[in-house]
C-alpha cells in the first residue's frame, strides 16, 4: 500500500482552507487539514515544495516512521508552518489506515472512552442583554457548555464579538485591520457580565471565557480571582505563553481553571505547563500540533498530571480537522471539552462528513477512516481569497497582543 498521488487543495467556501489528499496504489484515499489562518499559502507551498515529493512511493501504513521522517528529517523543525504540514500528512495516513482496516479511526486508537464528545459553543454580543439572549439560544440548541464574549464599553470592537453570531471569522480583510484595546476597561467589565450570566442560567451550565493573550500575569490573576464566584470551567489564554513561569504567579492568586495551547505546535511547547500543573486544560489541536499521532502524545503526557484536553475548534479548522479531533476526543481518558464553531453550509458542502451534533455532544460516526472527504470539483468553484487576522493597539497607539 504505497502512496501513489499527493495533492494540495486550496479553497475558500466562505473562508480559506488548505487540504492534503493522498491516494494509494490500491485506490484508498486519505485527507488531512493543513489550514493556518492568515498564512494558508505558506503551508501549501511547504507541502508542495518540500513534502509531497518525498511522499510518493512511501508505505502508507508506516504512519509513525513517516512522522519521524518529516520531523527529524527537517533540520529547521517545529514552528506552525512545518507542524501544520506534518499534521496534514499524519491525519491523511490515519484516514487511510482506518479505511484499510474497515474501522473508524477511534477504534484504532483504543476504542471509545465515552458515548459522545461534549462541545461548547460561542455566545457573543455587544451588550450584556444581547449576550444573555445568545447564551439562551445555545442552551435551547442543547449545548451544555458556552463560551461568553461581550463588547467592552468604550471600545469600537472587541475580540470574539461578531455581527455573524454562528459563523464568526476574525480574518476579515486582505490586509490586517486594527483594533483598539483597554485592559482597565476590560477588567472592570468582564466580572459584571458573568455575574448576570450565572444569575440567569444557574450553576449547571459550564461557562468559559477567552482572554486571548491580552493580560500580564498579575492582571490575569486579578481577573481569575474576580471570576471565582461564577465558577468558570476555564479562563482561556490569559497571557502569552512564551514566558511560561508567569503562569506560576497566576496560580498563586486564583483557583479559576486555566486553559491554554491553541497556538502550540509540539509537546515541548507545553511540557513545563503540564508537568508543573500550571494549567488545567491543554488546547492543542490536530492541525497545528503535528497530527493525530503527536496530539495523542501531548494528551498522554497531560493525563499524568491531571490536565485535560480542551482542543481548539474554531472555523479556521476545516471539517477534516474537526472529524480527526472527535476520534481523538472519543478515545482519550482525560478528555475535557471540545470547541465547536459550526461551519457555513458552503463549507459543509465542500467537506461532506459523517459527524453530527445531538444533545450537546458531537459524534464522529462509524464510517471507516475519519468519515470526512473533500469534494474537489466543488472546492474548485471557490478560489483562494486573501484574508488576514487583525492586529491590536492600546488606546495610546502601542502595539499589543491580538
Amino acid at each position: 500500500m504505497r502512496i501513489a498521488e499527493a495533492r494540495v487543495v486550496v479553497t475558500c467556501p466562505d473562508r480559506n482552507f488548505v487540504t492534503l489528499k493522498l491516494v494509494t496504489d490500491d485506490g484508498l484515499t486519505g485527507v488531512g487539514d493543513a489550514t493556518l489562518n492568515g498564512r494558508e499559502l505558506a503551508v501549501a507551498a511547504y507541502l508542495n515544495e518540500h513534502v509531497l515529493p518525498v511522499l510518493i512511493g512511501r508505505d502508507a501504513a508506516r504512519i509513525e516512521d513517516t512522522w519521524q521522517f518529516l520531523y527529524r528529517g527537517a533540520y529547521w523543525r517545529r514552528g506552525p508552518v512545518t507542524m501544520t504540514a506534518i499534521a496534514a500528512v499524519d491525519t491523511a495516513l490515519w484516514d487511510i489506515k482506518g479505511k484499510a482496516a474497515g474501522l473508524p479511526v477511534y477504534q484504532l486508537l483504543g476504542g471509545r472512552c465515552r458515548d459522545g464528545v461534549t462541545v461548547y459553543g460561542h455566545a457573543n454580543a455587544e451588550t450584556v442583554d444581547d449576550v444573555l439572549a445568545e447564551v439562551g439560544r445555545y442552551v435551547d440548541m442543547g449545548y451544555r457548555a458556552v463560551r461568553v464574549q461581550t463588547g467592552i464599553p468604550g471600545l469600537a470592537s472587541t475580540y470574539g464579538v461578531s455581527g455573524d453570531k454562528m459563523f464568526y471569522e476574525p480574518a476579515d480583510a486582505a490586509l490586517p485591520s486594527e483594533n483598539v484595546w483597554s485592559t482597565p476597561a476590560y477588567l472592570n467589565h468582564v466580572p459584571t457580565v458573568f455575574e448576570r450570566v450565572r444569575a440567569e442560567f444557574g450553576p449547571g451550565l459550564a461557562l468559559l471565557h477567552d482572554v486571548h493573550h491580552r493580560l500580564t500575569p498579575i492582571e490575569a490573576a486579578r481577573l481569575g480571582r474576580s471570576l471565582e464566584p461564577y465558577a468558570l470551567t476555564w479562563m482561556e489564554d490569559p497571557v502569552p505563553a512564551e514566558l511560561q513561569e508567569g503562569f506560576r504567579l497566576i496560580r498563586r492568586h486564583t483557583t479559576t481553571p486555566i486553559a491554554v495551547g491553541e497556538v502550540f505546535n509540539s509537546i515541548w511547547d507545553c511540557q513545563q505547563l503540564i508537568s508543573e500543573q500550571l494549567i488545567d486544560y491543554v488546547r492543542t489541536t490536530v492541525v497545528h500540533a503535528g497530527g493525530i499521532s503527536h496530539l495523542r502524545r501531548i494528551f498522554d503526557l497531560a493525563a499524568l498530571y491531571h490536565v485535560r484536553s480542551g482542543s481548539h475548534g474554531a472555523t479556521d479548522l476545516s471539517p477534516v480537522c474537526m472529524a480527526a479531533a472527535l476520534h481523538v476526543d472519543l478515545s482519550i481518558p482525560n478528555f475535557g471539552l471540545q470547541e465547536y464553531m459550526r461551519h457555513t453550509p458552503a463549507t459543509d458542502a465542500v467537506f461532506p462528513h459523517s459527524y453530527r451534533f445531538a444533545d450537546g455532544y458531537l459524534h464522529p460516526g462509524e464510517e471507516p477512516g475519519l468519515g470526512v472527504d473533500i469534494d474537489e470539483d466543488l472546492a474548485a468553484q471557490y478560489p483562494y481569497r486573501p484574508a488576514q487576522l487583525p492586529v491590536n493597539r492600546l488606546v495610546d497607539g502601542t502595539m499589543h497582543n491580538w
